[in-house]
């Protein structure tokens, strides 16, 4: 089985188990890493009073750029809200470094074929300079990314990719 079929594997699993698990569950699970972001396992990285509308740069401190791993950067950083705020921050294309974007996926397939044909651009490669650009998580749905410069390479390397399904923000009360 080569590489790109075990991260394709895993992807679908992950996808899975996120899809079984009853959200309010997930949601209700204890909250043990404050408000940090990064640390190791999946998430539950925010206190009872950050669980709305937090603002994330995509790869922390890393930004968006290819070798990075950003499958595990959201499993990581997970769970995700409902009106989370995305951003993506990556240096426009100049004779040192190469081009990135960000297109989203309409499907789960498309997204693991890297298909730009079934996807929107969303960030183009000027957008992610400077402060970035914003992409807010609106609706409880899977949220498929990847750069889709030079045809979708970084994408078909399987290293620009990554997706987020949003929970609904537990009430504050």
């Amino acid at each position: 089985m080569g590489f790109k079929s075990v991260i394709s594997f895993a992807l679908g699993l992950i996808l899975l188990v996120l899809i079984s698990m009853p959200s309010d569950n997930l949601v209700a699970a204890k909250v043990s890493r404050g408000t940090q972001r990064g640390g190791a396992g999946f998430g539950f990285n925010r206190t009872s009073q950050a669980l709305r509308n937090t603002t994330i740069i995509v790869g922390g401190s890393e930004h968006w750029h290819y070798g990075f791993d950003y499958n595990r950067w959201a499993f990581q950083n997970g769970p995700f809200y409902q009106n989370d705020t995305l951003v993506f921050k990556y240096d426009p294309p100049s004779n040192t470094t190469f081009p990135h974007s960000v297109y989203l996926f309409k499907n789960f397939r498309s997204f693991m074929k890297c298909n730009l044909n079934q996807s929107t651009l969303v960030g183009n490669v000027m957008q992610g300079g400077g402060d970035g650009f914003k992409f807010v998580l609106k609706e409880r749905k899977p949220y498929l990314f990847a750069c889709g410069e030079r045809g979708g390479i970084h994408c078909n390397a399987g290293l620009m990719k990554f997706f987020v399904w949003p929970l609904k923000a537990p009430c504050r009360g």
